[in-house]
């Protein structure tokens, strides 16, 4: 399986399947959009989450990545945020372009590895 971002991600210490973790978002309209866990990652003092659908079936919303303010309570429970802020959203864009940016890189060499075996 390849792992993209960081892999589940999460660095919670609770227990769930490493094969893909999907949500379901409801969106304004009403729709609900099933979506596939890329990573969890934080910026500055917050976690923040990036989702791309899992059914790309229409051509404009291929290669879209939803990013929500990550909130895990004690009791498990999962929260997902909006980010209101333009300052905000740019931070956490440009902190999960750059760790995407690393990924890339790393697998990158880790091919270059595999082939040399």
């Amino acid at each position: 399986m390849s792992e993209h971002g960081c892999g589940c991600g999460c660095g919670h210490d609770h227990e769930h399947e490493h094969d893909q973790m999907n949500v379901t978002l409801t969106l304004d309209d009403g729709t609900e959009l099933e979506c596939a866990v890329l990573c969890i990652f934080p910026v500055e003092d917050k976690d923040y989450i990036a989702l791309v659908p899992v059914d790309n079936e229409d051509d404009d919303e291929e290669g879209e990545i939803f990013l929500y303010q990550f909130i895990e309570h004690e009791n498990e429970e999962i929260e997902l945020l909006n980010i209101e802020n333009d300052d905000e959203f740019e931070a956490v864009s440009d902190a999960f372009d750059e760790l995407m940016d690393s990924e890339e890189f790393d697998e990158m060499f880790d091919d270059e590895e595999d082939d040399e075996e």
